[in-house]
């Protein structure tokens, strides 16, 4: 199964075989179908909102605050992730707190973030950034700290600078994997836009799934489920391709 047919052959069951269990299961009524609808009334209901035209308008508020909000993560913790992965004043100044902080639930910040933000915009891109952005500098340090040492150590008997290190050895070798922590992250900003909207949002993907749970639409909620899952591949595999490109010369 190393031949690129049979890789393809298993990426197709990836999916099937979950879309098959799901429509046995609905077809057998194991829950009642209130609850649990088929693939076809699931995607019946994701062509009838994109005809609508709520579907694209609510997609595009989701993808833009994750977005603007994702993007503050990356410029904040990546800057970080590399002075507590470089230099051991970084790693003393930066590492305890961040170890701490991280595991504050982001959740637990929505109420104070409502109050501190109002109800607008703000407080939902800053629940991603602050969902993300701590995880996100102590994975891309380790990243950082993965660099070998003999190769730093070549470059400086080779008379090498500090900054031609940091600039020449230490960021093109960590870019692949940066890249990789930031796509992995990237499935957390999902599920806390997700989470914001729920709570307090007049638009997005979440609010709409919201609104199918009061009047017990799980068609629709299936179908938002679909989407979120479609554009989060999309997402993950841009992010795969950039990193197979940029570390194409670590292969």
């Amino acid at each position: 199964m190393r031949s690129a047919g049979g890789q393809w052959i298993l990426y197709v069951l990836s999916f099937a075989l979950p879309l098959v269990g799901w429509w046995v299961i609905s077809e057998a009524e194991v829950f009642p179908a209130q609850y649990l609808p088929t693939p076809e009334k699931a995607f019946s209901a994701l062509i009838r909102l994109a005809g609508e035209g709520t579907l694209f308008s609510d997609l595009w508020d989701t993808t833009r605050r994750i977005l603007i909000g994702y993007c503050v993560s990356i410029v904040v913790s990546a800057p970080l992730g590399f002075a507590i992965g470089t230099w051991a004043a970084g790693r003393a100044l930066f590492e305890p707190f961040i170890s701490l902080i991280r595991y504050i639930p982001a959740t637990a910040l929505i109420p104070l973030l409502l109050i501190w933000l109002g109800i607008d915009e703000a407080p939902k891109i800053a629940l991603i950034t602050l969902a993300t952005v701590f995880f996100n500098t102590m994975m891309i340090a380790d990243v950082v700290k993965s660099v070998p040492m003999p190769m730093i150590n070549v470059s400086y008997t080779l008379g090498a600078r500090r900054g031609e290190v940091l600039r020449k050895v230490i960021l093109p070798h960590s870019l692949p994997g940066t890249i990789d922590a930031i796509r992995v992250n990237l499935a957390a900003a999902w599920n806390f836009v997700v989470v914001s909207e729920l709570i307090t949002s007049t638009t997005g993907l979440g609010r709409r799934i919201a609104l199918a749970q009061r009047f017990t639409r799980t068609d629709e909620i299936f179908a938002m489920l679909i989407v979120i899952g479609i554009v989060g591949v999309i997402f993950d595999v841009s992010l795969r391709l950039l990193r197979n490109r940029v570390g194409r010369w670590m292969v």
